[in-house]
């Protein structure tokens, strides 16, 4: 149910607030499924496995992440901007790093994050699927990580469900292939449509605004 209120986001009782394009709304509490995928299992196992490394942290060092956070607060999915606890903060940076494929750090880096790659060459066709993104091939110390929707309708106009399907480290080429869609997604056919993104990632963990493109295949 649309509503106007002010933004809220979560669950009590059997509501849960949201928002989406059209502004705030409100439905039925859904109970979600843990399907304990291996995908669901490696992030949890990072999560645990860097509050830990958190612990090992000097007080200098944890000192740096919360004055870091405090200068880099972060817009959530309200659109309003928060601020993360030093704790939040690493694990939210070497998660990326670690997705990227890039080793963790354990000081933060006050440089500015790296700049989002470009949409280049794009064939779309069942048969011949590839997106080109940035520089080819991906420069030294930045990881390309492109994500994707599942498969929709052509109809479909939005989604904010957004899965990794291929991660380019340095020096390796810039597109996303046939054979990295199929991989995940099962064989590709006419009239479906992918929204995609894809970010730098660079060895600080620091990590650039998205390229975004929506596509049909043909």
């Amino acid at each position: 149910m649309k509503m106007l209120d002010v933004p809220q986001s979560g669950s009590q009782a059997g509501t849960t607030s949201s928002r989406n394009r059209f502004g705030q709304y409100r439905r039925t509490r859904a109970t979600p499924v843990n399907v304990n995928s291996a995908a669901q299992q490696a992030v949890r196992n990072t999560l645990s496995e860097l509050s830990v490394a958190w612990r090992g942290l000097t007080s200098i060092q944890r000192e740096a992440w919360e004055s870091f956070a405090l200068a880099h607060p972060r817009v959530d999915s309200l659109g309003q901007s928060i601020t993360l606890t030093g704790h939040q903060t690493y694990v939210g940076i070497n998660s990326s790093l670690g997705r990227a494929g890039l080793a963790a750090v354990d000081v933060p880096d006050n440089t500015a994050p790296p700049e989002p790659p470009a949409v280049g060459a794009t064939t779309v066709t069942a048969a011949g699927f590839s997106i080109a993104f940035g520089a080819t091939p991906v420069p030294a110390g930045q990881s390309l990580v492109i994500e994707t929707s599942p498969p929709l309708s052509a109809g479909r106009a939005f989604s904010n469900d957004f899965r990794v399907v291929k991660v380019r480290a340095a020096a390796a080429v810039n597109t996303l292939l046939k054979a990295d869609m199929e991989a995940k997604w099962g064989t590709l056919s006419a009239g479906q449509k992918f929204f995609i993104r894809a970010s730098i990632v660079d060895e600080a963990g620091l990590v650039s605004s998205y390229e975004s493109l929506s596509v049909v295949v043909t």
